[in-house]
């Protein structure tokens, strides 16, 4: 299977809802089917008793299944508009790809399923294994339900929200750059690319316009390597790119440059994610901030919360070694250059906004503050000089938005907790 069908079938069943339902499903026919197969062989005794008071109790319980997972349906569609409304509408994405929820719903399914199976031999060849079977399975289902209902109450409040992604984002932050700063290994001044000669080729997007949000980076490299060249990734991986950009631009002395393979070496869709963009865990946590900062909302303590995690993200990349955006071949040669976010780009994009948004805030202000004075004597002098400016930039908006010398000299000061800790 080639890498783009791979990638695309990997983020569609990552993303669906249906699937692990429809398994679900699935499995219940045939364990229905086995399980009817059993009892007319005679390997199961038959069920001795009341059928008809247990077939009340099982129908009973198999409506309750079925309206638990049309419940659950609907809640979710409901709640996660409510707090994507509340929060930042790229949370949607995440929220229909938690895996507890799919697997609940693929339990309702399969249980619904089966017992239906079970009320249809019910009086004839019902054996006692799968009569209680079916009874137990679709009260511990109700158990189930429960336990799902508590669960997305808790999974979409927006510290919850928050944290969840910041986790996720620490996850993507490892793998892209995955080298520490130490004492083996210092941060030292990035040596200046090469100047290379124009390129020989340019190949373009042909296909349908989007984010780019991944691309092959073993098979680049083994492709660069087949053709001796070094290939360019022109766009960052979470840029849209419409049909007749630059794609790649190719260096060396190479005849025939197979386009097609080039292009389905990248991954496009509709929205960034996080497979190789790490930035995009800082953007959404931004975009819930900003959006708690809005008129609308007033939420400040949101905003606090969402400055509790771009400070631990700030300070994960300011301890790695950020990419040099080049690729190498087993000998060691440069086969693929891309371009990746530097240390700059991550600071601008953690306090900018939130700094212009919540201007009006001591709160916001104070907190952005502690994160600022905090990450400097944490983190290696080169990357702490780029957060002095913006420390005297907060300084400048305080003065201008606060008009009283005690709210100034409150929003000068640093606080953890926005308001509240003496420290």
């Amino acid at each position: 299977m080639r890498w783009d069908t791979r990638s695309r079938l990997r983020r569609y069943l990552r993303d669906a809802l249906w699937v692990e339902p429809l398994i679900g499903l699935v499995l219940g026919v045939i364990t229905t089917q086995a399980v009817g197969t059993l009892e007319r062989s005679g390997a199961l005794a038959r069920f001795q008793g009341d059928t008809a008071g247990f077939g009340a109790v099982l129908s009973s319980l198999n409506s309750a299944l079925l309206t638990s997972a049309v419940f659950v349906f609907s809640m979710l569609l409901l709640v996660v508009q409510l707090a994507s409304a509340q929060l930042t509408p790229r949370i949607i994405a995440r929220a229909f790809r938690e895996p507890v929820t799919k697997v609940s719903l693929g339990i309702f399914l399969f249980m619904y399923t089966y017992s239906l199976g079970v009320i249809g031999r019910m009086g004839t060849l019902t054996s006692a294994w799968s009569l209680k079977a079916a009874i137990y399975g679709s009260v511990l289902c109700l158990a189930v339900f429960l336990f799902l209902i508590n669960r997305l109450g808790q999974s979409l409040r927006p510290v919850a929200v928050v944290a969840g992604v910041a986790e996720e984002g620490r996850e993507v932050i490892a793998s892209v750059y995955p080298v520490p700063i130490s004492a083996e290994r210092p941060l030292a001044a990035a040596p200046p690319r090469p100047v290379s000669h124009a390129s020989t080729h340019l190949v373009r997007y042909a296909g349908r316009s989007g984010v780019l949000l991944e691309f092959d980076v073993d098979g680049l490299v083994a492709l660069a390597a087949r053709l001796d060249c070094v290939l360019e990734l022109v766009p960052q991986v979470g840029d849209f790119v419409a049909t007749g950009d630059d794609l790649f631009r190719v260096y060396g002395a190479v005849t025939t440059v197979p386009e097609a393979e080039l292009r389905r070496a990248v991954a496009l869709g509709p929205e960034r994610t996080m497979e190789q963009d790490p930035a995009f865990a800082f953007r959404i946590i931004v975009d819930i901030a900003s959006k708690a900062l809005s008129p609308a909302i007033n939420d400040p303590t949101t905003a606090v919360l969402a400055l509790d995690q771009l400070h631990h993200l700030l300070r994960e990349v300011g301890l790695r070694h950020l990419d040099s955006g080049e690729l190498r071949d087993r000998e060691g040669r440069v086969r693929v250059r891309y371009h990746t976010p530097d240390w700059e780009d991550f600071v601008m994009l953690a306090v900018t906004e939130i700094r212009q948004f919540g201007r009006d805030s001591i709160q916001v202000a104070r907190r952005l503050r502690a994160m600022l004075e905090g990450l400097i004597p944490a983190l290696p002098p080169e990357r702490g000089a780029l957060l002095a400016p913006e420390l005297d930039l907060l300084k400048r908006t305080a003065e201008r938005a606060f008009t009283e010398p005690e709210d100034r000299s409150r929003a000068g000061a640093g606080d953890f907790q926005g308001l509240g800790s003496h420290r």
